[in-house]
């Protein structure tokens, strides 16, 4: 179908007030095009997100971008009299998206959408209160919330005893109460500490054998990382053998390495080409899916070594049984092993299938083209659906491991604006 050009009429319409939105609505505006916003802004930050966690991207990857590069981290210190703290606390990048949303979309309507329906030639948006609205295009940069994944056998224990890192507890409800945490990624580890710290007994299961840490930046600039085994003695993460972060190796004490890419998400190689979304969007599907899924692998920051050294952690371990026993969690491990916990928490991350949306009709969702829950995206991170655009982590599978970023919204918000206006565009635009 042809799409009307945006107007006061029939605006660009954006769901979602997260980094990818608000960067979306941003650009919109700075372009002169009518756009209306709903969401809370931030609002998956401020409602799954313990306070005392640290962002694992650094300061530098963690601007929400807009058309002129002003609104940064270090803008909202300095506008707000903060200094900016590295790592990264959430509360902190809070209030600068916050405070970002402020400035590009103080108009921001925090309505639920109900509803994005196709009607003929035009997309159909309904709010809660049965307002509807008539859009140009729809951007959907709604995020992860719908997808977090309750594997089995943990999808049968009730909310009271297992719960997801997106919906867990805060810490300090599980002092002195017995946890298990499951999985080996930032979300899990981090969280394990934050409940040690809270005073909560904590043992970590993870799947695989190894934990895949990321180190700082090393002399050359770039962010190594590498997989540490762990020692046969000890249940400390990760053990001391292999590289260490600040202790990079021979290639790296003499200069042997180039810079990784501003991303930080990749390796010294891979990192490049994902921070290149319209180079991995013209790979080999199956290449650029091992490219996606390797730079987002569950790992996590070196800076949590030591806060998790007191943890019991137990690697190359998985639960193949959870049962309720008692207003308890029993599990079942694969070694043989039993344990019998107060709480279950699940880092093991999210399933997208952008048809789960809430907001889209299942007429809708069932014309929408996916690979795997991804919408197959083109210019403009446009979907098979003329007009409906995706923003954010539904557009990892078409345009690289950035898009699951905050990082990729220096790509995904220019690059709608000129899918929209048809502009003519570069080979390719950085993802940062």
């Amino acid at each position: 179908m042809s799409m009307e050009a945006p107007s006061a009429s029939a605006p660009v319409v954006v769901i979602g007030a997260g980094p990818h939105g608000l960067a979306a609505v941003a650009h919109l505006r700075g372009a002169g095009i009518p756009t209306r916003a709903f969401g809370e802004p931030l609002g998956f930050w401020r409602e799954t997100m313990p306070a005392g966690m640290l962002l694992r991207s650094s300061d530098s990857a963690s601007n929400i971008d807009d058309p002129e590069r002003k609104l940064t981290l270090a803008a909202w210190a300095a506008a707000t009299g903060r200094k900016v703290v590295k790592p990264v606390p959430i509360g902190d990048f809070v209030a600068y998206g916050l405070w970002f949303a402020q400035q590009v979309a103080p108009d921001l309507d925090r309505r639920r959408v109900a509803s994005v329906a196709r009607r003929g030639d035009e997309l159909t948006v309904t709010l809660e209160d049965g307002e509807q609205i008539a859009a140009a295009r729809v951007v959907v940069a709604a995020g992860l919330a719908p997808f977090a994944l309750v594997p089995p056998p943990f999808d049968a224990l009730p909310a009271s005893l297992c719960s997801h890192t997106s919906a867990a507890p805060a810490p300090e409800r599980l002092a002195g109460r017995s946890v298990i945490v499951i999985g080996g990624g930032q979300s899990a580890l981090e969280g394990a500490a934050l409940l040690h710290e809270a005073g909560a007994r904590v043992e970590v299961l993870v799947r695989s054998h190894r934990i895949f840490w990321l180190g700082p930046a090393g002399p050359a600039g770039h962010m190594w990382s590498t997989s540490i085994p762990p020692t046969a003695s000890s249940s400390a993460p990760g053990g001391d053998g292999g590289a260490r972060p600040g202790r990079p190796g021979f290639r790296a004490r003499h200069g042997l390495y180039w810079r990784a890419a501003p991303t930080e998400v990749g390796g010294r190689v891979t990192s490049w080409i994902g921070a290149a979304p319209d180079v991995c969007r013209h790979l080999p599907r199956g290449a650029r899916m091992r490219l996606a899924d390797d730079a987002v692998k569950a790992a996590a920051s070196y800076w949590l070594r030591d806060r998790l050294r007191p943890l019991a952690l137990t690697l190359g371990c998985r639960a193949v049984e959870a049962s309720e026993q008692d207003g308890r969690v029993r599990l079942r491990l694969d070694d043989g092993g039993e344990r019998v916990v107060d709480h279950v928490v699940l880092g093991t991350g999210y399933a997208m299938d952008v048809r789960r949306y809430p907001f889209l009709t299942p007429e809708l969702a069932a014309q929408l083209r996916v690979a795997g829950g991804y919408p197959l995206l083109g210019r403009g991170l446009e979907s098979s659906i003329p007009g409906l655009h995706f923003l954010g982590a539904p557009a990892y599978r078409s345009f690289g491991p950035s898009m699951r970023f905050v990082v990729g919204t220096a790509y995904d918000a220019p690059a709608l604006v000129q899918g929209i206006r048809g502009a003519r565009r570069p080979l390719f635009r950085w993802a940062f």
